[in-house]
């Protein structure tokens, strides 16, 4: 075959082919090899192998390439990154062999080239949906387990809250258990925003929907943000004007605000400030395919930012896993950032953060738009008393000690009660009993039956009879996903004396009206 057609088969073999000398430097190479570059001949000759590798990549080559020189090896391969020539990063899958002469002497080693980019931004789409997927499943266990313990932990909460409640209404402040009592009830609360946040960030807890405009709940929180963070770290408020509307359980954007504002305050040393704004943002595909978790649409941002000590890559890849945390020891429940995301997904929205170190940190919440109408929630008199009752409630609840806690808060309130541990008992005693029972209570997660079953039983019975639903989290039998169906009672342990009777009350005159 003659030289001619030799330089057309490597011309226009389908795979790119260098040869390198010697010393390392590369004489020729085929038109595949030039087109991956992008460069023309002579400019891969002057740059040299140095110039086409990726600077993190040249460690390994060279050392493999030492052995193959010496003989050690015939010849090996490498998949290792190189710089196009309009400076883009390529892959590529490389085999490298030597030539030599009959007496074993090294002529040329050669460089058979083949572009891999695509399969390797595939791998890394794959690892990083691997990532995603690990994570998902490590939020969902966590669920699980938190409904779990929510479920028994707030059982015994609501015993030692509610009965420390009634003491302390008939006790003398002066008294020397008082201050033992406020101690117990003070630890008590503290266990039960922890087992909260534990629900917010595993999606677990119970919330109810209003539609509302950001600007005026955040506006409510400020002055309890400021007191929160201290007066050396100054907050700035920048509301959007004609914001478009959210429909969220306005306690969780007291929620979000007050664990990112913590975050940042511990972020500063000494002074420094918070800025707190509202926004519009409109996201197409593009934007939220380098985004997990979003979805293209028109959104209303929360935006919190300080200027405090910032964070770094590290870090910031893992800032909302559960028990992740920026904190020194004993500093915090480390479950903050988790609860937000837990928070913002409940809502269908997202959450990103931009951070550098010695740069501060933005935090960006997006909930989407609401487009319906706008019906403005009403606010309830705290002051006013809970108007005490004459009506007869069944209550179910298969905790002995919580059963016998809401007989006692509800007979003072002047209700006539009717008590069952099981579904089945209480069934039995509604078929038996002779006059009209107006409301049942009753716990969600029991055995027999759970809670939404039970209330299938009753209207036949009691045709007027209305429905509150009591539990240390609510899971799929009154909630999708954790939101409250429309109309539905319900009211989460553990809780006071006077938010039960506040509860029942509202649910009997919902009933009336």
């Amino acid at each position: 075959m003659s030289e001619a057609r030799y330089r057309r088969l490597f011309e226009d073999a389908p795979i790119g082919i260098a040869f390198l000398s010697k010393q390392r430097e590369i004489t020729l190479t085929n038109q595949r090899y030039r087109d991956f570059l992008g460069l023309s001949e002579p400019e891969i000759i002057e740059r040299g192998p140095v110039g086409i590798l990726h600077p993190n990549d040249w460690d390994q080559p060279m050392a493999l390439s030492a052995k193959l020189r010496s003989g050690e090896m015939p010849l090996f391969h490498i998949e290792q990154r190189y710089i196009r020539g309009d400076g883009t990063v390529v892959w590529a899958g490389a085999n490298i062999s030597a030539l030599r002469d009959k007496d074993g002497r090294l002529i040329h080693t050669i460089a058979w080239v083949q572009d891999i980019t695509e399969r390797k931004r595939a791998e890394e789409e794959k690892a990083r949906l691997q990532h995603q997927l690990t994570q998902a499943q490590k939020m969902e266990s966590v669920g699980r387990l938190a409904g779990g313990v929510a479920h028994d932990f707030n059982n015994m909460l609501g015993v030692i809250l509610g009965h420390a409640e009634l003491v302390l209404e008939e006790m003398d402040p002066t008294h020397p258990f008082h201050a033992s009592l406020k101690e117990i009830q003070k630890a008590a609360k503290r266990s039960a925003d922890l087992t909260r946040q534990l629900l917010s960030f595993a999606r677990k807890q119970t919330v109810e929907p209003k539609v509302l405009s950001l600007n005026e709940t955040v506006e409510t929180t400020l002055s309890m943000l400021q007191r929160l963070i201290g007066e050396e770290v100054a907050l700035i408020w920048q509301p959007k004007a004609d914001l478009w509307p959210v429909r969220v359980d306005p306690s969780q954007i007291v929620q979000i605000l007050t664990n990112l504002s913590v975050n940042a305050r511990d972020a500063i040393a000494g002074v420094g400030s918070i800025m707190i704004r509202t926004a519009h943002g409109t996201f197409d595909k593009d934007f939220c395919a380098s985004r997990p978790g979003s979805v293209p649409g028109e959104y209303v941002l929360l935006l919190v930012s300080d200027n405090g000590c910032g964070m770094d890559e590290t870090l910031l890849s893992h800032i909302f896993e559960p028990f992740s945390t920026t904190k020194g020891v004993g500093q915090g429940t480390v479950l903050g950032l988790a609860t937000v995301y837990g928070v913002v997904k409940q809502n269908n929205g997202f959450i990103s953060v931009e951070s550098k170190p010695g740069h501060g940190t933005t935090f960006s919440v997006c909930l989407p738009r609401y487009t319906g109408k706008l019906v403005r929630a009403q606010v309830q008199d705290d002051a006013r008393a809970t108007p005490r009752g004459q009506e007869t409630i069944l209550v179910v609840e298969e905790e002995p000690a919580n059963l016998k806690l809401m007989i006692i808060i509800l007979e003072k309130q002047g209700y006539a009660v009717l008590a069952a541990g099981t579904p089945g008992d209480s069934i039995r005693l509604a078929r038996e009993y002779a006059g009209e029972i107006d409301l049942l209570v009753t716990d969600v997660v029991m055995p027999e039956m759970n809670g939404r079953e039970l209330a299938k039983h009753l209207p036949p019975l009691y045709p007027h009879i209305k429905f509150l639903f009591v539990s240390g989290y609510a899971a799929d039998v009154i909630a999708d996903h954790g939101v409250l169906e429309e109309g539905v009672s319900f009211i989460g342990k553990p809780f006071s004396a006077e938010d039960l009777s506040a509860k029942v009350r509202q649910t009997l005159e919902r009933a009336l009206s």
